[in-house]
Formats: structure tokens, C-alpha cells, sequence
């Protein structure tokens, strides 16, 4: 099974669309809260070279956002990620 992270905020409605979908395909996941807290931000940030939230990174993998995750489902590439 594929090592998920995925940085959210507990307000964004991206964040809460992005657990739906994996969610849905049954998968776990290492949700990473970065609300009060710099340095998990900061280290999203290196990790990504992005500021927004979701950030979704299954083995290593930096995945994206939310639209991102959406659009690699689309085209069937996210199933073989997570197996």
C-alpha cells in the first residue's frame, strides 16, 4: 500500500474534497494539520515549492492539490499510485 501525506487546513473545502476522493478509493492516509503550525507549513512549502493547501505527495511523490489529484484520477493514474 502507497505511503499518503497529504497538508491540509481544517477550514479548506479543497483539502476536504481531496480526503473524500481517497477516501473513496479505500486508501489510508498520513494527514499532515498545518494550521498553527509554522514549521509543518514551512516544511510543506520546501517539500512542494507551493503555499496552498491540499498538498498531496503518495511514496515521495509530490501529487499537487486538489485539482491536481482530480485530474490524475481522471486519467487513470491514480489507482497504480495507490497500490
Amino acid at each position: 500500500m502507497a505511503n499518503i501525506e497529504i497538508y491540509t487546513t481544517t477550514t479548506c473545502p479543497y483539502c476536504s474534497r481531496a480526503k473524500a476522493l481517497l477516501k473513496s478509493k479505500g486508501v489510508s492516509f498520513n494527514e499532515i494539520i498545518i494550521d498553527r503550525d509554522d514549521g509543518l507549513r514551512t516544511q510543506m512549502m520546501e517539500r512542494s515549492g507551493r503555499r496552498t493547501v491540499p498538498q498531496i505527495f503518495i511514496d515521495e511523490q509530490h501529487i499537487g492539490g486538489c485539482d491536481d489529484l482530480y485530474a490524475l484520477d481522471a486519467r487513470g493514474g491514480l489507482d497504480p499510485l495507490l497500490n
